[in-house]
């Protein structure tokens, strides 16, 4: 269910959802391309689509993109999201502004995009691609763009210092001189870019804004707008452009006034009122002050007031906020902003799932133990219009009244009634949702959302249902701990985690009549059959010699905004293999820690049959699984993921044998510690601060990145675009001994092998030891991914020096950089802190950082940054510990974002 029809102030900072949109929009595809919704992997990511795109040998080069057709486009968003998502935000989009007044095309309502400036010079063709995609489809956004950075290269290379009041720029003659090249220059850049790609753009850089000036004396020559025309938008559109906008107004006597870009954007939505305004943030949200989570949605009829309140909302957060509540006062209540990163639009646009923060109006709900204290009027007219019951015949509203009167019922929903749900619930028994009724607006603005975590803070546990057919099945799913199916009906439950149980309860609605005789069992139930090993597991039961299936795992997910509890979704089993090094040792202390996680198998052949020391939450021996013993168990659904902790070469026998189960059911989670699947394209590539988490939200097969090569990587990322690309950069790693692994040694008093280091502070010498001085694995493998932050077809190669030291646990690693353009240290820094200030796991210090900092801990830490006298090259530490954050630590980071935990369920927030 999600908002679709949004807007905000600043209007769309849109980027270009660089994975999906990459292969859709240079893909020459004709109508006769036989690529069905079966035909894609399914992943509510887009980088999976253009990861599918790619291996079926579709992708070309962008010069071709004219070629691609309306219903390929379609049918490539289907991998996105579901056929009735997709469907449901195209005709949303191409229709809701058929009646639109005051002559605006219908075109001009989909969307305005605000475009930073920073955007153009790294994200051009990303941006490209997804403007050519949108139109392609038939849709028109209306593209305002800033050149913020742009200018200030330029006047500081011109020698004008940027002055500022208020955070509004002061604009004098040649400050306006050189804004208007640079404007001009970046506006025709990005129409020539469109046009390569086949999509016509016409660049409008002024004449839709009139202004005043806004404080001469104060401010110099900066405009507030008085007056917005259509007409040149109008124009573009109707000719088949896309309008191309910068934020230059003139006033009454034609002199040029700069005008802040967030401000042109939002007084342009107050014209158009267009049905999508969304802002393009490289954090993909906005983030809690305190948490560090990402705020799913804000509604702020209920939540602005006391978020203003809050201690960590100020300066630019408080003024945003504020702003876009201004707007939005002003707009249709069903309009809202959605603030994503570059790569999510398509996501954004076109699933249920959205991406990145969520702003709406929304309304106050309410709860309410009568239909009088409701309102029973406009309540009965709902249930008119929307309970299948009623609209059936099969029971009059006046019956439904007097059932609400014979037992205990809440009544649940907002303001206007666009989602109303009722909720049963008898002294002493399970409540039961008798009724959840929302109208579409209630769907696409996300209002069942609200209503429904309203009714969960009530409520520990709760049953309800739904028609197995009902489009928005997978909302159900979602919020599920458990479902059953039986003659077209569906039956949901959470908070109930015991399959037994939950055959109890279903047993006295039968007896008490609180739910359809549909869901019930014909006959008397017997306890259900359980897999050995698999408590609380997914199970089924024999009832009456009919098979009834009951699931503890959510069904179809699309990981909707908000964040999991422990009663909001099932526990999950864990295979450790190979569980005696020290990564093991480590996973093994994590999950037995871990909400939701349960380790039901660990196996290493030396320790077999010996109980698992350090696990308490239930007795667990070592085991030595054979190649059969894991594809037998696969097949039989024994465990939810494998972790393979094995030496490099080892664990392809035990992958090949998990996937030769899928043809008979499995679909066990992989996430290799190894270097054996870094490099395969169809695996995933975990390192989520860098690469994202939606690659790895429900990815099955995933590889975990080296030690030396994640801190390499989270070095690097920030400098990418600034790397002078004729000389490669080199790092100089130290780890401590615990890198190379274990070996075995004398046994323990219980019979345990004890774990010694392959090379020790005695073979060091209380030195430091280089090795494989060229050509190493983390070398090869950190230029293979920091290339994909280049772009398509980038080849960035690194240099990298790694040596052992005498202490046990921690990596250093210091970079040492060219720069393709003289930089200070300041500027690195911000580079850091625009990167990583919302990453819990991220520290950024002023001061070089020291392994001690950081051995035993869940993060990374990096600081030190000094430049060149030059300006020309600078110089990076950063530190963390090789078996956390380098392997166990990462390893939970994956499996959690895999099997639709919160990223850090389990890890010690106190040890980051």
């Amino acid at each position: 269910m999600r908002h679709l029809t949004s807007l905000s102030r600043s209007a769309v900072r849109l980027g270009g959802a660089r994975h999906a949109v990459r292969s859709f929009a240079s893909t020459p595809l004709s109508s006769s391309s036989s690529l069905s919704r079966s035909d894609i992997v399914f992943e509510a990511d887009a980088s999976k689509v253009a990861k599918e795109v790619r291996k079926r040998g579709m992708a070309t080069e962008i010069s071709s993109a004219g070629s691609m057709d309306r219903d390929t486009i379609i049918r490539l968003l289907y991998s996105l999201g579901s056929r009735q998502e997709v469907e449901r935000y195209l005709r949303i989009f191409t229709s809701s502004s058929k009646g639109a007044s005051g002559g605006v095309l219908p075109e001009a309502k989909f969307a305005v995009l605000k475009v930073g400036g920073a955007i153009l010079t790294n994200e051009l063709d990303d941006l490209a691609l997804s403007l050519s995609f949108l139109n392609r489809l038939g849709l028109f956004p209306i593209v305002l763009h800033g050149a913020g950075p742009q200018l200030n290269d330029i006047l500081e290379a011109e020698g004008v210092v940027p002055d500022y009041e208020d955070g509004i720029r002061i604009t004098d003659a040649k400050t306006l001189q050189v804004a208007r090249r640079v404007f001009l220059q970046e506006n025709l850049k990005l129409t020539t870019a469109l046009e390569r790609l086949g999509t016509r753009a016409r660049p409008i850089p002024t004449g839709v804004f009139t202004a005043d000036y806004l404080d001469k004396n104060k401010y110099g020559l900066v405009g507030r707008i008085t007056r917005v025309d259509k007409a040149p938008i109008e124009a573009a559109i109707r000719a088949g452009c896309l309008p191309i906008l910068t934020s230059l107004a003139e006033n009454a006597d034609g002199q040029i006034l700069n005008v802040n870009a967030d401000v042109a954007a939002g007084e342009l939505a107050r014209v158009l009122e267009p049905m999508k305004i969304v802002y393009l943030n490289e954090k993909g949200g906005l983030f809690h002050g305190v948490t560090g989570k990402k705020l799913s949605t804000i509604n702020l009829d209920e939540e602005y007031d006391s978020l203003m309140k809050e201690s960590w909302v100020k300066f630019g957060t408080k003024l945003k906020l504020r702003e876009i509540k201004e707007l939005l006062d002003t707009l249709p209540r069903s309009s809202s902003v959605a603030i994503i990163s570059t790569d999510m639009l398509q996501k954004e646009l076109f699933t249920d799932a959205g991406a990145g923060t969520l702003i709406r109006r929304g309304y106050k709900l309410y709860k309410q133990d009568a239909t009088d204290a409701v309102g029973s009027t406009q309540l009965r007219q709902v249930f008119q219009e929307r309970d299948p019951d009623v609209i059936s015949g099969k029971k009059s509203v006046a019956e439904i009244f007097g059932d609400f009167k014979a037992t205990p019922h809440t009544i649940y929903g907002d303001e206007p009634l666009d989602v109303v749900a009722v909720v049963s619930h008898p002294p002493g028994e399970t409540p039961v949702m008798t009724k959840f009724l929302p109208s579409r607006p209630g769907i696409l603005n996300k209002i069942v959302d609200n209503v429904f975590d309203a009714v969960k803070k009530d409520h520990k546990r709760l049953f309800w249902t739904a028609n197995a057919d009902d489009e928005n099945r997978a909302w159900h799913f979602e919020r599920a701990d458990g479902s059953f199916t039986r003659a077209g009906r569906s039956l949901f439950w959470y908070g109930v985690p015991n399959v037994k149980e939950v055959e109890g309860i279903i047993d006295k609605f039968e007896t008490t009549g609180r739910i359809e005789r549909v869901f019930l069992p014909v006959g008397p139930s017997v306890p259900p059959h359980r897999q050995a090993g698999a408590e609380s597991a997914r199970a089924s039961s024999t009832l009456s010699g009919q098979r009834r299936q009951f699931s503890t795992c959510p069904g179809p997910q699309d990981f909707r905004r908000g964040y999991a509890t422990a009663t909001d979704v099932p526990r999950k089993r864990v295979a450790l293999i190979g569980a005696r090094g020290y990564t093991g040792q480590n996973l093994v202390s994590l999950i037995n820690s871990h909400p939701h996680l349960d380790l039901t198998h660990v196996s290493s052949r030396e320790l077999a049959g010996l109980p698992l020391k350090g696990y308490s939450k239930s007795d667990v021996k070592y085991s030595n699984l054979s190649v059969e013993d894991v594809k037998k168990m696969e097949e039989d659904n024994v465990v939810d993921a494998w972790i393979m902790a094995l030496p490099n070469g080892i664990c392809k026998p035990f992958v090949d044998a998990i996937e030769g189960a899928k043809e008979k059911g499995g679909k066990g989670v992989i996430i290799d510690l190894s270097a054996d699947y870094r490099f395969e394209k169809d695996w995933t590539y975990g390192l989520p601060e860098i690469y994202g988490r939606d690659v790895v939200k429900g990815s099955l097969r995933i590889s975990n990145p080296g030690c030396y090569a994640t801190n390499m990587q989270l070095l690097l990322a920030p400098l990418m675009p600034h790397l002078d690309p004729s000389q490669a950069p080199t790092v100089y790693g130290v780890s401590g001994y615990s890198g190379a692994g274990t070996k075995s040694g004398e046994k323990d008093v219980d019979g345990h092998p004890k774990t010694m280091p392959k090379i020790g502070p005695s073979d060091l010498r209380g030195g430091i030891r280089p090795y494989s001085l060229t050509d190493h694995i983390h070398e090869r493998e950190s230029s293979t991914h920091l290339s994909t932050l280049l772009g398509q077809g980038s080849n960035f190669h690194l240099s990298f020096i790694p040596t052992v030291a005498p202490w046990f646990a921690g990596i250093i690693s210091t970079v040492s950089a060219p720069l393709a353009k003289s930089m200070r240290a300041s500027e690195i820094n911000e580079l850091y802190r625009e990167k990583y200030e919302h990453e819990r796991m991220c520290h950024i210090a002023k001061e070089v950082p020291d392994v001690i900092d950081i051995e035993g801990k869940h993060g990374w830490k990096m600081g030190g940054v000094q430049v060149h006298s030059s300006g020309k090259r600078v110089v990076v530490v950063g530190v963390l510990d090789n078996l956390l954050k380098g392997a166990a630590t990462q390893c939970l980071q994956n499996l959690n974002l895999a099997l639709g935990y919160d990223e850090l369920d389990g890890i010690p927030l106190d040890q980051i």
